[in-house]
């Protein structure tokens, strides 16, 4: 059992989404951060699509009362035991009795809390993801508040023998000796450069507010959510301003309503929508997108569908081979 002695500004449980349901109005959801999140679960011996727990710019106190497996990734959110860091990106033994101490995001936005056997939340359609809109899912559809208590699933596989291999008495805390390569993990800073490919009415635009798009700094809004992010800075606008048929969207789609303030639709976005898209961010930059905060900057660069799929493909073989990695050292 973990026990949230103090809540965080955001902490939900979440996993890769809700799929399936688009068609009736239930948004996909899911995590934010899909790298951060499939790398903490892969680290601690579960499958990827475990729930793990979401936590957003200010983190949770966490009283653990029973030993268990984490792994941190994403977003730094200065997390220690006792005043000293707990290193991320590696799975490490808490002992029963330790509180784990998360604060203010120093990087990044977003961080990722993996357990070994994973979150004991049901599942609803086929999913642990808590969509906060419509209260449904996750911890009884909400963010956790102080008092809360999480509930571990039984360890098994390799997600025991990991357990097993960093289990210690009276340690407090003890990390493997080994990580991930650190040139796969991503770079946080107050500015990102994400690749994007032409949206569906790209040509639409006019001529100035196309360049606009592919030269410009578009600052991240406070009014920024899991639904969406609202950009600041160049006005965007069509060429004959026009009415569209609403149509389906996608995580990364970056739509431009009537002001001319350009919205990236994140991981609860609603399933449908009428403002037209100049362009879609690569899959593979998703995870940059939901560490930036509000007032980060972010530029857009187009890249071509091939180099799109051609980088997502790429960064699929480098956790194909972590999950093999790990397999391997605890075979």
């Amino acid at each position: 059992m973990i026990k949230v002695r103090k809540a965080g500004l955001s902490d939900t449980i979440q996993d890769l989404g809700r799929f399936g349901y688009q068609k009736f109005g239930v948004v996909t959801s899911g995590v934010m951060d899909a790298f951060a999140h499939r790398v903490a679960n892969l680290l601690v011996g579960n499958e990827e699509t475990e729930g793990t727990l979401e936590m957003t710019l200010v983190g949770p106190r966490l009283y653990f009362e029973e030993h268990a497996v984490i792994a941190l990734c994403g977003g730094d959110l200065s997390a220690s035991i006792n005043g000293k860091p707990v290193p991320m990106w590696k799975p490490v033994f808490i002992e029963k009795g330790t509180e784990l101490k998360m604060g203010p995001a120093v990087a990044g936005c977003r961080m990722y809390l993996a357990v070994a056997g994973g979150f004991e939340v049901p599942l609803l359609m086929g999913s642990r993801s808590t969509y906060l809109k419509a209260k449904i899912g996750g911890y009884t559809g909400r963010v956790l508040k102080t008092g809360d208590t999480l509930k571990v699933k039984v360890r098994n596989g390799q997600a025991e023998q990991i357990f097993s291999r960093l289990e210690c008495a009276a340690c407090g805390i003890q990390s493997a000796d080994w990580t991930i390569t650190k040139n796969v993990l991503p770079v946080l800073s107050d500015h990102y450069e994400i690749r994007v490919i032409k949206g569906r009415q790209y040509e639409m635009f006019s001529r100035e507010s196309r360049r606009r798009f592919e030269l410009g700094q578009f600052a991240v809004s406070s009014q920024s959510d899991r639904m969406g992010y609202r950009l600041t800075g160049p006005s965007l606008h069509l060429e004959t301003e026009q009415e569209l048929i609403s149509e389906a969207v996608s995580f990364g789609s970056i739509q431009v309503p009537a002001d001319g303030n350009p919205i990236i639709l994140m991981a609860d976005r609603q399933t449908t929508g009428g403002y037209p898209k100049i362009g879609q961010v690569a899959s593979v930059d998703l995870s940059m997108v939901a560490q930036a905060r509000p007032g980060n900057h972010l530029a857009f660069r187009e890249i071509s569908l091939e180099k799109a799929q051609e980088l997502y493909l790429r960064r699929e073989r480098n956790l194909q081979e972590l999950k093999t990695g790990i397999a391997l050292k605890f075979h």
